[in-house]
């Protein structure tokens, strides 16, 4: 695994309780963390549907999409775009989980990856790619904060891996 950046108070440590939320879904569902206890979760956040790093990163979870289910788990992806952009990205990359809406960008708080960013100098706020492992028992279980979008799916499968199945 590549070393970990710098990860800040505000972001759930390993050993902690996941954050509950409730949000829509790109299938017009509401999904609650709660509704997946008894699995794992890599629960991963990304700036925008559509765009070059995001692409890449969805892509690798999708192509890796049945060794993730090996290890009892599913994948949801979060981003603050709507839900008919998420259809859409679904739809074009054939993405076999769910996105999940946060357009107010509630749940990025309560992971604490909604942060000041900087591009060519302009500060601005949004999500700090990031995902995270939370186990059957609703704890999380890897943080893996500012991670790239190259990094992200190796690095919940060494995760996965190394969690033996409860």
């Amino acid at each position: 695994m590549a070393a970990k950046k710098n990860i800040p108070e505000n972001v759930p440590a390993v050993g902690t309780v996941a954050p509950e939320f409730a949000v829509p879904a790109d299938d017009g569902q509401t999904v609650h963390l709660s509704d997946y206890r008894g699995q794992r979760v890599v629960l991963y956040f990304y700036p925008k549907d559509m765009t070059s790093g995001c692409t890449t990163q969805a892509c690798g979870f999708r192509d890796h999409y049945i060794e993730i289910t090996e290890h009892n788990a599913v994948v949801l992806g979060v981003s603050p775009d709507p839900v008919h952009s998420h259809v859409q990205f679904r739809s074009k990359y054939n993405l076999p989980f769910r996105l999940l809406a946060d357009e107010d960008h509630k749940v990025a708080e309560l992971y604490g990856v909604w942060g000041e960013k900087n591009n060519y100098g302009k500060k601005y706020w949004g999500i700090i790619r990031s995902h995270f492992l939370i186990d059957e028992e609703g704890r999380i279980a890897d943080v893996q904060y500012g991670v790239s979008p190259e990094e992200s799916v190796g690095n919940a499968l060494m995760s996965l891996a190394g969690l033996k199945l409860g």
